[in-house]
């Protein structure tokens, strides 16, 4: 798999708690977001 990368634009306060989170669970904050991309929904 090659690796792309995702530029977003994210408010202070949930770049705060990405930031908080992936720190907790000693996760990159890459690897929370792919998980939790991973929990959506597939598209019919």
């Amino acid at each position: 798999m090659k690796n792309k990368s995702l530029k977003i634009r994210i408010s202070e306060r949930p770049l705060n708690k990405l930031q908080l989170y992936a720190a907790q669970a000693d996760k990159t904050m890459t690897q929370v977001l792919e998980e939790l991309f991973d929990t959506l929904a597939e598209i019919k």
